[in-house]
């Protein structure tokens, strides 16, 4: 059994297929599918799928550091009304992007510190974007962590000391996706050295599909393909990559007393 911890399938790019994408996923052994947020746009969508699909489909409320701006008062009001209807299994995708814009930076860290802080009251994990910002993001992870903080690195492509301050916040993730099958990614020597043991799988469909796909759509049914090259990344078979990193998703993703 697989789970595919980050998944964009509300997607308009799964419109035309959604139900034999869901049913692909199944097929492949994928039998959860967590669904991050983006920002108001992507809520009814999202909502609607994992009503859809409530034994498979999980989703999270948050809003995207690329959809922050220079006055968020209102989605951010509206992400923590929908967060307290406990509806939702985790804070994401939050973070901080700097691969774009700098310009709101502020912005940026001001509302990933209040994700943070309704995740620890919510004892909820948190899922974060933090492209081209490890730095400016585990810095404030770091600050605000506790015994209620836990989470996941949402696409993580750093290296090996990257992954060590992470595994030292203590109930942190390594979200291992496609970028690891790629040829000249670096990814795959990096967790020759760091291990699968704090690792969760996740596609981040419809992007960064993993080879042979690389360049198309992505969908949870290429879980294995990452799972197979994180198993021979770290000299272990699939069916250990698939407890290890199921064990751990589940562990994440468990409800904890706030």
């Amino acid at each position: 059994m697989f789970i595919d911890t980050h998944a964009h399938l509300y997607h308009n790019q799964f419109k035309g297929d959604r139900a034999a994408m869901v049913q692909r996923a199944l097929d492949a052994g994928v039998k959860k599918l967590f669904l991050p947020n983006i920002d108001k746009e992507s809520i009814e969508a999202m909502d609607a799928l994992a009503e859809a699909y409530s034994d498979v489909c999980y989703p999270m409320m948050g809003l995207h550091p690329c959809s922050v701006s220079e006055d968020n008062e209102v989605q951010m009001a509206e992400v923590e009304r929908l967060l307290r209807t406990g509806r939702y299994c985790g804070v994401g995708e939050i973070g901080i992007d700097l691969h774009w814009d700098k310009t709101f930076l502020i912005q940026q860290q001001d509302v990933f510190r209040q994700h943070v802080r309704w995740a620890k009251e919510m004892a909820l994990p948190i899922v974060i974007h933090c492209r081209e910002s490890f730095e400016e993001t585990i810095a404030i992870v770091e600050e605000e962590n506790d015994d209620r903080l836990h989470g996941v690195f949402h696409c993580f492509t750093g290296t090996p000391e990257h992954a060590e301050r992470i595994k030292a916040l203590g109930d942190f993730y390594l979200g291992i996706g496609g970028v690891i099958t790629f040829p000249n990614g670096g990814l795959a020597e990096t967790m020759a050295v760091v291990g699968a043991d704090h690792c969760v799988l996740e596609t981040d469909a419809p992007y960064l599909a993993p080879v042979p796909h690389r360049g198309k759509r992505n969908e949870s049914s290429y879980i294995p393909l990452i799972a197979a090259k994180l198993a021979e990344a770290c000299g272990l078979t699939l069916e250990q990559v698939a407890a290890i990193t199921t064990a751990n998703a589940e562990r994440l993703f468990a409800p904890r007393n706030a």
